[in-house]
């Protein structure tokens, strides 16, 4: 029996070197040289500081900001510790309700827009962290936020344009824009007055 359990052994010893050890710090080395921003979140920085990732969303519930996706974590909005859906099917009361409530948000805070609201501002994603909105999502919320910022539509309408990404490889997914990195742009090109609500 000894005969046979000394090369499990070791055979467990070097696969575990090699599995738990080598493979790790290989992997790591090479996503710390060719892939350091991925590699380390995507985060954005402002002034120094880490203020976000581009892969995560914020809740910015100020009407001087460009609004996200609802999201469905709790107990806070975009808690990537407990990223998920609401699993609630199409025809549930409570999902049914919940963008009912969301629609009239919506329209209230984006007084005269008399079009669609895009779904995806009163949906959440499946994981409930997505960062981006469509362009349409962006698009329908310039009017209150030029207005708000006292700039003009029409820059506004631009910084929206240049902040838009286009398919992966031209063909995967919808253009997006990342809330976060537009809501930035936006505070760096029109900053915010002296006691207005930063959030």
């Amino acid at each position: 029996m000894l005969k046979e359990l000394k090369p499990a052994l070791l055979m467990l010893l070097v696969l575990t070197v090699i599995t738990g050890i080598v493979y790790p710090l290989a992997v790591t080395g090479v996503a710390q040289t060719l892939f350091p921003s991925q590699a380390n979140g995507s985060l954005i920085e402002k002034d120094g500081k880490v203020v976000g990732s581009v892969l995560i969303g914020q809740a910015f519930t100020g009407p001087h900001y460009f609004n996200g996706r609802p999201s469905a974590t709790t107990p806070t909005p975009y808690n990537a510790a407990n990223s998920g859906a609401s699993n609630l099917a199409p025809s549930a009361k409570a999902l049914v309700d919940g963008v009912a409530e969301r629609v009239e948000a919506v329209k209230v805070a984006n007084p005269g827009e008399v079009g669609p609201i895009p779904a995806d501002l009163v949906t959440a994603s499946a994981s409930g962290l997505d960062p981006h909105i469509s362009p349409a999502a962006a698009a329908y919320q310039i009017k209150r936020v030029a207005t708000l910022r006292h700039a003009p539509y029409d820059e506004v309408r631009k910084l929206v344009v240049e902040h838009i990404s286009g398919r992966s490889l031209g063909v995967l997914g919808e253009p997006t824009v990342n809330v976060l990195a537009l809501n930035l742009a936006l505070d760096q090109r029109w900053p915010m007055k002296e006691g207005e609500d930063r959030k």
